[in-house]
């Protein structure tokens, strides 16, 4: 039976009705025979396939995440990508073109595609939301080209200006911008996104960073008194070899640790302090320790398995973010109203998932 939400006043609408855990059904087996034949479909047509390979892992990520008893679907088809690609490709030929022609011409195409790129953000981002579904409902983002130059260009200023000190209330202002003006039919999704998280996620992650720094340091002194003359020995240039690979895979822990502890911090309080008017609540718990050993574990075997890994990594970190989070159903939750207007393609969205600008959402 079907709740009864006209008389229901907004109070009652806030209520939970229910918690519901946000469960990941793929495999690993089934994912590495679509992830295997994408390759190498793109590989033979020249990368023109990589729009059917889109459309088809993001259908299977999709339609293998389940909330609530219902799935998730993507409704993208491969040659709105294919067309915005193209047009993509046509641009980028224009640039190198004009760069061969006249280099002040060149600049004045990247000049342009600067001052355009707030637009393309928006488009992007509006682009996925409207190819995502949830019980026959897309989403929708409404955020604004004014909004979108003064957010990714402006701010990003102010934060060099102030040596990088304002920066974490930068990115606050980033993911406030793009989560605030999400909606799903016609319901928006409401943040409460605090600066102070954004500044403790920033300070962890640079201590972090500071401490693996400091010890390559160590590791240096340890081997700077080394001469030339001893680097010319067969031993010695091992061992500088060996060095140089160490630091390199120290180099990718430390960012995979720093990153981890960015990652678990901000998500969980982006996710815990937003929801989605009268229909939902969120509850994120990723651990920084859990994810820091799946970041690691999963760099190592894409690096001795030459890449191979890469569909079992995509499954686990689905399935791990996907066992963290938990959805509170709110009573008013049936009152959605989807909007058709949605319905609709653009090839200006097209274009804005061609150039494959990429901002991160849940």
């Amino acid at each position: 039976m079907e709740l009864d939400t006209s008389a229901q006043t907004p109070e009652d609408k806030n209520a939970v009705n229910r918690t519901a855990q946000v469960n990941f059904y793929g495999h690993t087996s089934e994912f590495f025979s679509i992830w295997i034949v994408n390759l190498l479909l793109t590989i033979v047509t020249l990368g023109i396939y990589s729009a059917w390979a889109t459309v088809r892992t993001n259908r299977y990520f999709y339609s293998n995440t389940e909330i609530d008893g219902h799935r998730l679907s993507y409704l993208a088809e491969p040659l709105q990508i294919l067309k915005g690609r193209l047009i993509a490709f046509g641009l980028l030929i224009l640039y190198y073109v004009t760069n061969m022609i006249s280099p002040a011409a060149a600049i004045a195409v990247v000049l342009l595609l600067v001052i355009a790129s707030p637009l393309l953000i928006c488009l992007s981002v509006r682009f996925k939301m409207r190819m995502t579904a949830y019980r026959n409902v897309r989403f929708n983002f409404t955020g604004s080209y004014g909004q979108a130059f003064v957010t990714f260009l402006l701010l990003p200023l102010v934060g060099v200006f102030t040596l990088y000190l304002a920066m974490p209330w930068v990115l606050k202002k980033m993911d406030e911008f793009v989560h605030s003006h999400i909606t799903f039919g016609d319901k928006s999704v409401n943040t409460e996104l605090e600066t102070s998280a954004y500044y403790i996620a920033a300070l962890g992650s640079a201590a972090i960073g500071t401490v693996v720094i400091v010890v390559l340091v160590l590791i240096f002194e340890l081997f700077s008194g080394v001469s030339v003359d001893e680097l010319a020995n067969p031993e010695s240039a091992a061992l500088v070899s060996f060095l140089g690979i160490f630091m390199i895979i120290a180099y990718l822990l430390m960012f995979s640790l720093a990153s981890s502890f960015y990652t678990a911090y901000i998500r969980n309080h982006l996710f815990n302090t937003s929801t989605v008017e009268h229909v939902a609540a969120f509850t994120s718990k990723v651990s920084f320790v859990q994810l820091c050993l799946l970041q690691v574990t999963n760099l190592l075997a894409l690096v001795f398995s030459v890449g191979f890994a890469m569909p079992w990594v995509k499954i686990r970190m689905a399935r791990f973010y996907a066992d963290a989070t938990q959805v509170k159903v709110l009573n008013g939750a049936d009152s959605v109203v989807a909007d058709t207007s949605q319905s609709a393609s653009s090839i200006a969205d097209e274009v804005s998932g061609a150039f494959d600008i990429d901002v991160a959402i849940g």
